[in-house]
């Protein structure tokens, strides 16, 4: 059931403000939905950051997770192992927001080499949050904690160019959105896309692509080995 939930959620946003946000949302040289649908997927991969937290500590509390590391099994290969299964739900996340967008009139431009690219970024960076929310979640351990990571996870997401954009915001609010690795993504994959955006000036607006591939690669960088050391420290 969680896992259907987890599906239909980002639908439901599209839905929800596409329809009852969208009338007043002015976007340049397109519709608000044709803007909106490339957030939603970049703000659907930040989801697992919270979901691989909870599954995290919801293993601990089970007690699966030492019996695990009973096994000789390497840590890495362990927590590997947990997002691959992520990675794959990711993509069915994906694939449901893509046909929702495609059924509200939500369309891909640029061809599909360039939408292949798209998803591509999505999964790069659901891979870096994945390794965020593993290592959050060994860090707290228990369910009821993981709670914190569900509620620090939305200001991320709306402090982000998934739903407007960074220009539109106060400068100091703009420059926090515009360093958010979900902005990077989300105006990637509309250039990929071929859908409109907010014309925004400055470095970040002109290589959102080279940023989408950056940002994760740092996250993953830290996190990952971070992640491993936190599941080789438990319980010692």
């Amino acid at each position: 059931m969680s896992v259907l939930l987890g599906l239909l959620f980002p639908v439901l946003m599209v839905l929800m403000f596409g329809y009852l946000f969208g009338g007043a949302m002015a976007v340049p040289d397109g519709r608000y939905l044709d803007f909106l649908v490339p957030g939603m997927l970049a703000m659907a991969m930040l989801f697992g950051l919270e979901a691989m937290a909870v599954a995290v500590t919801t293993d601990a509390a089970r007690g699966v997770t030492e019996r695990i590391r009973a096994m000789p099994v390497s840590a890495a290969a362990v927590l590997a192992g947990r997002c691959v299964a992520d990675l794959l739900n990711a993509v069915l996340g994906i694939a449901v927001v893509v046909v929702t967008g495609l059924l509200v009139g939500w369309t891909a431009n640029r061809g599909f080499p360039a939408a292949l690219a798209a998803v591509g970024l999505l999964v790069w960076l659901r891979f870096a949050f994945t390794w965020v929310g593993t290592y959050l979640g060994l860090l707290l351990k228990t369910p009821e904690s993981a709670v914190a990571v569900q509620v620090l996870v939305w200001p991320v997401g709306f402090l982000s160019g998934a739903f407007v954009s960074p220009s539109t915001m106060p400068g100091w609010l703009g420059a926090l959105s515009t360093a958010n690795p979900l902005s990077a993504t989300a105006s990637a994959i509309r250039e990929l896309f071929g859908n409109p955006g907010w014309n925004a000036d400055g470095w970040a607006a002109g290589h959102a692509v080279l940023l989408a591939v950056l940002w994760p690669a740092v996250l993953t960088a830290i996190f990952l080995p971070l992640a491993v050391r936190q599941y080789r420290a438990l319980g010692r």
